[in-house]
């Protein structure tokens, strides 16, 4: 019988918690049980093994990054949209490193297409708008932007850029110009 207020929800939820604090991959069950003060044997009646637990966290990160992108970008348009949407996966590197990490989590496509993923694709597509892309090269323009937002986080959180000069702001921003000037300029196919 499952132990009186554990529950899936909690788990994810504590999941979340232990991942942001510890980084994704201290995310075990054996570390969850030993937080709820419970056998890891009672966990399964919540979650199916420790890669559906992860997939609960790579779940909820993405519906909060769907949401921060939701909000940043509303009313918004082209470069303007662009750098929202940014400022919000940068922040939330930062805020969240490990949900960061987990919205990268391998999902099944049945998972992947209910996902806040999904949203967050949407959102991007519709910052791009203003740049008057064909709909394949819509495709390989988030590719892009998802390429730069990912690539600086890491390498920032990573502390890779703290060793030189200019500050990081100045390379995120001079980042940010040109891929303004790459979208403006895109070539069709």
């Amino acid at each position: 019988m499952p132990r009186a207020g554990l529950t899936r929800e909690r788990l994810i939820e504590a999941g979340c918690d232990l991942a942001d604090r510890d980084g994704f991959a201290a995310l075990t069950l054996a570390e969850l049980a030993r937080q709820f003060e419970v056998k890891l044997a009672s966990l399964y009646s919540h979650v199916r093994n420790s890669d559906d637990l992860k997939a609960g966290v790579a779940l909820r990160a993405l519906d909060l990054l769907a949401d921060w992108a939701d909000e940043a970008v509303a009313g918004r348009a082209g470069k303007e949209a662009v750098v929202a949407l940014a400022e919000v996966h940068r922040r939330f590197a930062g805020e969240h490193p490990g949900l960061f990490e987990a919205a990268r989590f391998p999902l099944s496509a049945e998972q992947a297409a209910g996902s806040g993923g999904v949203r967050l694709a949407r959102t991007m597509l519709a910052a791009l708008r203003g740049y008057g892309l064909s709909e394949a090269d819509q495709v390989h323009a988030v590719r892009l932007l998802g390429s730069f937002f990912l690539g600086f986080s890491l390498l920032e959180r990573g502390g890779s850029f703290s060793h030189s000069q200019p500050e990081p702001d100045q390379s995120w921003q001079r980042g940010l110009d040109a891929l303004d000037v790459t979208l403006k300029s895109w070539m069709t196919t």
